[in-house]
């Protein structure tokens, strides 16, 4: 398959408006889904204390990353419709039920449990999304290379906004009308736009695969051979390097905490690391252009070393205004990195393994920002937030020793 890309008004036509934008929409939830419920834990309403709110959020986020990867593999089996939408359903009313239980005045422990209730059905539509652009691909042959490239870039940048624009939603509820309003509102959406994602006529491109193609989305009941293996060398090398990803998002994320904080502004942490966002997503939308000059084992070496080289000047910001550019410029490898791992993994994927292995990037990236955070927190106690920056950049030269040794062994030909 070579490289190559189509434009985003064709790529667009494909499935139509509709399924573009509740796509977008409806992965609003899981990015409000971890800070809603630090914010909802540690307020007075409920345990008036940050490290229950920061322990709740990580179960959530740990049930993020342990539900995932199985209901990744029931819609490899059994379709996304059915699957999607008993999750979107359970996932939505426990986000309700979350805030509800702290208007009603239960303890913390109950509420953090709902919430990883919520956690482990919540759906990746990010990533059930790539797995239809892909079926798409295949239905149109002449221009598949195009779709597969042209798509995860657009997925990848809808990712990082959603995770700037959903934080920013519950911060901006929870200042406006308190903690509880910003998981009603997730749980709605989800319920709503969830549901309506599950159903979308692009479901029928993925009924479930019983093995034996290696067209997503085209099966026939004669065709029963077991799916292959789910950790191929690519698939295997394309995590870690997403486990590094989500590192360097952790890192940073507490490292700009941090800093905020001495500075005496940390309600500012939130939008300044939004601002990581910003730069990703933009880079993450011109990536296709990219692609008709560049390999994937190129892009793969290149955006790591994007990693490394811009995440050096965090060691020595010290102050709030020079981090802003360094943030947006940091931002512009992390997204074309993430979709350059998601493509190699999509083209090293079994028949029959998609779904599983999109979903399985997405839990490791969240295993990852669990990682970097409990890592760049310590040292940020007691160094502040230079030794957890240093965190950023380390995890960021390690990403490019991981492409240099790997990327051309693991990447399929054509890639």
């Amino acid at each position: 398959m070579s490289s190559g890309s189509v434009s985003y008004r064709t790529l667009f036509s494909l499935p139509g408006g509709t399924f573009v934008t509740v796509s977008a929409l409806a992965r609003l939830p899981l990015a409000m889904s971890q800070l809603g419920t630090l914010l909802l834990v540690s307020s007075p309403q409920v345990a008036g204390r940050l490290g229950p709110g920061g322990l709740a959020a990580g179960i959530v986020a740990l049930a993020i990353a342990v539900g995932s990867p199985i209901f990744g593999a029931l819609t490899d089996r059994h379709g996304q419709r059915t699957v999607l939408l008993v999750q979107s359903l359970v996932g939505g009313f426990a986000l309700i039920a979350e805030g509800m239980a702290a208007e009603m005045g239960a303890t913390w422990p109950i509420v953090a449990t709902i919430g990883g209730v919520a956690g482990f059905f919540m759906p990746q539509i990010g990533t059930m999304a790539r797995v239809r652009w892909r079926a798409m691909g295949a239905a149109n042959p002449n221009i598949e290379a195009g779709v597969l490239e042209t798509s995860f870039a657009w997925e990848g940048s809808v990712d990082e906004a959603a995770f700037a624009l959903g934080p920013a939603l519950v911060g901006i509820l929870a200042v406006l009308a308190g903690p509880v309003p910003g998981l009603l509102v997730a749980g709605s959406m989800l319920l709503v736009l969830g549901s309506w994602f599950a159903l979308d006529p692009t479901s029928k491109l993925v009924e479930g695969h019983r093995g034996g193609t290696d067209r997503p989305g085209v099966s026939t009941p004669l065709e029963r051979r077991a799916p292959g293996p789910l950790l191929t060398a690519g698939v295997l090398a394309t995590c870690v390097g997403m486990i590094f990803m989500g590192m360097v998002f952790g890192s940073v994320q507490t490292g700009t905490t941090s800093l905020a904080t001495e500075a005496g502004r940390p309600g500012l942490a939130g939008l300044l690391h939004a601002l990581l966002s910003v730069g990703s997503a933009a880079a993450g939308l011109a990536l296709p252009r990219l692609a008709r000059r560049l390999d994937l084992v190129a892009r793969w070496k290149l955006f790591a070393l994007g990693l490394a080289v811009f995440a050096a000047p965090l060691l020595v910001v010290h102050h709030l205004g020079p981090l802003v550019p360094a943030l947006i410029v940091l931002g512009m490898a992390a997204a074309p990195y993430m979709i350059t791992l998601y493509s190699v993994a999509e083209r090293s994927a079994s028949a029959g393994r998609i779904g599983t292995v999109m979903t399985l990037m997405a839990a490791v990236n969240s295993l990852g920002y669990a990682f970097g955070t409990t890592m760049a927190g310590r040292l940020a106690d007691r160094g502040g937030a230079t030794p957890a920056y240093a965190v950023t950049f380390g995890v960021a030269v390690a990403a490019t020793l991981l492409a240099v040794l790997v990327a051309r062994k693991v990447t399929p030909v054509g890639g």
